[in-house]
């Protein structure tokens, strides 16, 4: 009998020391940044508070076909969304040849543009997310450019928020 108590109290202490108050499972951000995971989180409230004022469900759509755009009422509900390890990390910007190659628009070094992978609406971008795993990558030169970091990933942040909820994210 003593030896199973010894056992499941040492099972219990290995199993609560993993340095941090919070389980994987419930952590917000796996950040690969040189901000804060403080500094992330204000970003996302910050996604949140714009959520629930309005939402712009069709910016990409707008920009390639010269759309209305497809404006919805605020969503409370978007207050209540909280990341769940999700993935921030930066990615080596594209080389100006290679988006010349590819695209045919000439950008100086560094393009502050990156590689969209499928199923991305578009080619390259300042950054994209992916909702299976949970992911934003954002072109590095981004990074401590003026405020330009923050509405980058405030803008993928709402599509996670988005995504939660339910929105069609065909054009986000």
């Amino acid at each position: 009998m003593g030896q199973i108590v010894v056992t499941v109290a040492l099972t219990m202490v290995l199993l609560g020391c993993d340095g941090s108050s919070q389980s994987p499972a419930v952590a917000g951000f796996i950040n690969q940044t040189r901000h804060s995971d403080a500094d992330l989180q204000a970003i996302w409230k910050g996604a949140q508070q714009s959520l629930a004022q309005q939402i712009d469900l069709n910016p990409l759509q707008q920009l390639s076909k010269s759309v209305s755009a497809d404006m919805r009422p605020g969503d409370p509900r978007a207050l209540t969304v909280e990341p769940h390890q999700l993935l921030v990390a930066a990615e080596a910007d594209v080389s100006p040849e290679v988006l010349f190659a590819a695209t045919g628009e000439q950008r100086a070094s560094p393009t502050g543009m990156i590689a969209c992978p499928q199923p991305c609406n578009v080619r390259y971008s300042t950054a994209y997310s992916f909702y299976q795993p949970e992911l934003t990558k954002y072109a590095s030169s981004w990074e401590f450019s003026g405020n330009n970091f923050d509405v980058i990933l405030e803008y993928e942040f709402e599509n996670h928020i988005l995504n939660v909820l339910g929105y069609d994210m065909k054009w986000r």
